[in-house]
């Protein structure tokens, strides 16, 4: 998706968005998110890589751990980071107004775990926001509202593969992320639980990496959807602003208290 009212030549800075699920999809429809940042100058990158719907059954299968019992697969974090890293390299190469050097990627639970996992495993983001993310997916498996579920999306539980739940885990390569972080997270999160966005950001200060991290009281894991119109506003302002101070976008007129834009 292209932004409006770009000069012939000019640069344009770049926004790589991942989908939760990750068993749902991006489809050709109006979506307010996109729209937004297109309007704030960016180019907006999506796509449905392998673990999607809308495909065929094996395509979902396809990201299943080398430890399930049936279907085995390349494991969350293998094919489908590939895809999402692939759809990337086709945009900038068709689209040469694209600047390779102002990427950015977020998404948010799924997409803020391939979020987190992309900047654990490369170096070529200006920065990134993971929301809602599943950080860490042996602890998740017990703390989330769903707990128990993976055994059936990975086909082996945590307590007979701990090793591959962890392998797949962002927060094992958290050593090897350099890229400045936006985490997003609410603190009623039932889906994705609060401690997720804890463990990353704890880790990220430890390590003196550049970090930011906003914590929505009163808010779940449908915040950017059916969140209370005050902390909608002020998480897409938040965005907005992170990505405007590293990447060069507008950055919009905030007028609550934001001690992070001096």
């Amino acid at each position: 998706m292209r932004p409006p009212g770009i000069a012939d030549g000019e640069p344009v800075p770049v926004l790589l968005s991942v989908h939760g699920g990750p068993m749902t999809q991006y489809a050709n429809l109006f979506f307010d998110e996109f729209q937004l940042w297109a309007a704030a100058g960016y180019a907006v990158v999506y796509c449905n890589p392998h673990g999607s719907t809308g495909d065929s059954e094996a395509w979902v299968r396809s990201i299943r751990p080398s430890e399930a019992a049936t279907l085995p697969g390349t494991g969350w974090g293998g094919i489908d980071a590939d895809d999402v890293l692939a759809v990337l390299d086709a945009a900038l190469d068709r689209e040469p107004r694209l600047d390779r050097d102002r990427v950015g990627v977020l998404g948010g639970s799924y997409g803020g775990y391939m979020t987190t996992w992309l900047v654990g495993h490369s170096d070529r983001f200006a920065a990134a926001c993971s929301e809602r993310s599943a950080n860490n997916l042996l602890s998740l498996e017990t703390a989330s509202d769903a707990a128990g579920f993976f055994r059936f999306e990975f086909g082996a539980t945590h307590l007979d593969a701990p090793d591959a739940y962890l392998r797949m885990s962002p927060i094992s390569y958290v050593r090897d992320i350099e890229t400045p972080m936006l985490i997003l997270h609410s603190e009623n999160d039932l889906r994705c639980p609060v401690e997720q966005a804890d463990q990353l950001f704890v880790a990220l200060r430890l390590l003196g990496r550049p970090v930011e991290y906003w914590r929505f009281p009163n808010e779940g894991h449908e915040l950017s959807r059916s969140g209370s119109p005050r902390h909608r506003v002020q998480r897409a302002e938040i965005i907005l602003d992170w990505f405007g101070r590293h990447l060069g976008g507008r950055r919009p007129a905030i007028t609550w208290d934001h001690p992070s834009r001096g």
